[in-house]
């Protein structure tokens, strides 16, 4: 009976291969990307996948994973993997995934085990082993060890190079998830002294940075302008924000001088020899010098190199470069000099540099280049910034202006300059001069809503000069009745009830009452605002 048993397993377990050797055959385009992808997910240079890979191999000599099931109608196989906690894998041949039960993200070595398994079947596992560790060029503990700028280089050059090879085309949201994976792999070997962290993070932050730049420079299928890539630019940006002021708030170690010149290069390198989004490489690279290197020797050197630089790209303007250490080094003539020679084209570079002034606490040089693109500020934001981008940019080039002290004249171009986008911040200034009648009349011409209203300064208005308002009230009643709805009559009512309480305030109370008198006589023949005035009680 017992012999019986067994011939029958032994036949099933025969029948069992040969449909798991036909579905890897039949799938072997399946597994080949798939495991395409793992090699690209992990790096023989690290530790922790080397011994992944190690792992999965020895599962599948060990005979360690079992194919339990294959289900056809959702194309679904089913295996389970004997290790020191059981683990389930389904691999979908529909919708090309694969499934572990197991806690660890991304890849795991029962994933990578059970592609092996099928993989087995019409190629060798030891030769696919061989082969990416063949990959691996020196450990990354190693070269971390060594702790010297080219050593950490290296590292990055080691990680990068398997999640970015020559030629490979990435989809916008693979940005940051390149990104995070490659910061995850560096950051496993950051030095254990603290002092030494932020510095670490920022040269890692920085390099990874300028090598997911250089790969879309270099590989076409890539487009700059994206939401993806703003966000990726966003969160890089924030990241950097964040370890500068870890940075500044350390003593600075001798031993780390040959650091700081090695990412003086490197975001020299990201500016100048990078293409695309020069406001963005413009804004890092500032960053750096108005909080990092704050020598003067150093600024006195890039001002130098600079000044020695031949045939720059076509959007590097060396001349605003130039402003940056005129502003940093304190040289006021050089500064007066060069921007009264400025034009259109310089306005979004000179913008950018007002706000590293203004951040490097430079005032005097903040009023200088504030009142040199004054001038130019109606023609750049209203025929060089798209629409879409206006309102936030006159936002911020009030904050700016607002540093500043203006005169009377400087403060009507500003705001004119401005247009609609700007009537929040003009009718302060209005306020602020005791222009009412030029405030009422600003409204009048750009009608908006009275929520609108009262954040521009209506309360204001009412409680010094209540007259004024008075026709601005009857410019929106009369909105309201044009719509010809109950609704909007029952609104119109609301407007007419704050309109007599600002005639009330100005004295005016006989004129109000001529005032409704001669609407209900204009509009006698709409009864439903005839009955919302009489519930009013405005009559």
């Amino acid at each position: 009976m017992n012999k019986v048993k067994i011939a029958i397993h032994d036949e099933r377990s025969e029948v069992m291969a040969l449909s798991i050797s036909q579905l890897a055959k039949e799938h072997q385009a399946f597994v080949l990307t798939k495991l395409k992808e793992a090699e690209q997910g992990l790096h023989p240079s690290t530790t922790e996948d080397e011994e992944l890979v190690r792992r999965a191999v020895f599962s599948v000599r060990n005979k360690s994973i079992v194919f339990e099931r294959f289900n056809g109608a959702s194309s679904i196989l089913y295996a389970s993997v004997q290790d020191v906690r059981p683990a389930s894998v389904e691999i979908d041949f529909s919708k090309e995934e694969l499934h572990c039960n197991c806690p660890q993200t991304k890849w795991c070595r029962h994933q990578v085990g059970a592609l092996l398994a099928l993989y087995q079947y019409f190629d060798s596992v030891q030769n696919w082993s061989s082969a990416w560790r063949a990959q691996k060029s020196v450990q990354l503990k190693s070269l971390a060890d060594e702790r010297s700028p080219q050593s950490w280089s290296m590292m990055v050059d080691e990680v990068m190079k398997r999640l970015l090879p020559p030629g490979r085309v990435l989809e916008g949201y693979g940005l940051s998830a390149v990104r995070t994976d490659a910061l995850e792999r560096l950051r496993r070997h950051m030095p254990f002294e603290r002092e030494w962290q932020p510095l670490y993070k920022l040269f890692m932050e920085l390099a990874i940075f300028n090598t997911i730049w250089r790969h879309l420079n270099e590989t076409p299928g890539h487009s700059l302008d994206s939401p993806y890539m703003k966000y990726f630019i966003d969160q890089s940006s924030q990241s950097f924000e964040s370890i500068l002021t870890e940075l500044t708030n350390r003593s600075r170690l001798f031993a780390t001088d040959p650091f700081y010149d090695a990412i003086q290069e490197l975001v020299r390198e990201f500016l100048l020899e990078r293409q695309g989004l020069f406001a963005n490489r413009l804004r890092l690279y500032m960053l750096l010098w108005a909080v990092l290197f704050y020598e003067k020797p150093r600024r006195e050197q890039e001002l130098v190199y600079l000044n020695n630089l031949d045939h720059p790209s076509a959007e590097v303007f060396l001349q605003s470069l130039r402003l940056l250490f005129y502003v940093l080094l304190q040289k006021e003539d050089l500064l007066l000099e060069s921007l009264a020679q400025i034009d259109l084209a310089q306005i979004q570079d000179l913008f950018e540099l007002a706000t590293f002034a203004q951040r490097a606490g430079e005032s005097y040089s903040l009023a200088v280049i504030l009142r040199a693109i004054l001038p130019l500020t109606e023609t750049f934001l209203q025929e060089v910034v798209p629409v879409v981008q206006r309102a936030q940019y006159v936002r911020q080039f009030q904050l700016l202006f607002d540093e500043i002290q203006l005169t009377e004249e400087e403060e009507a171009m500003l705001y004119s300059a401005f247009g609609v986008y700007g009537l929040q911040p003009f009718s302060s200034f209005l306020i602020k001069k005791g222009r009412y009648r030029e405030w009422a009349a600003l409204h009048q011409l750009n009608p908006s809503s009275l929520s609108y209203l009262e954040m521009c300064g209506l309360k204001d208005v009412l409680q010094v000069e209540p007259a004024t308002v008075l026709p601005l009230y009857h410019v929106y009643a009369m909105a309201e009745i044009a719509q010809k709805s109950r609704m909007n009559y029952k609104q119109a009512v609301r407007i007419w009830k704050s309109m007599r309480s600002a005639a009330k305030r100005a004295g005016k109370t006989g004129y109000f009452e001529t005032y409704m008198h001669t609407i209900r006589a204009e509009y006698k023949r709409l009864r439903a605002l005839q009955e919302e005035i009489e519930k009013g009680n405005l009559v």
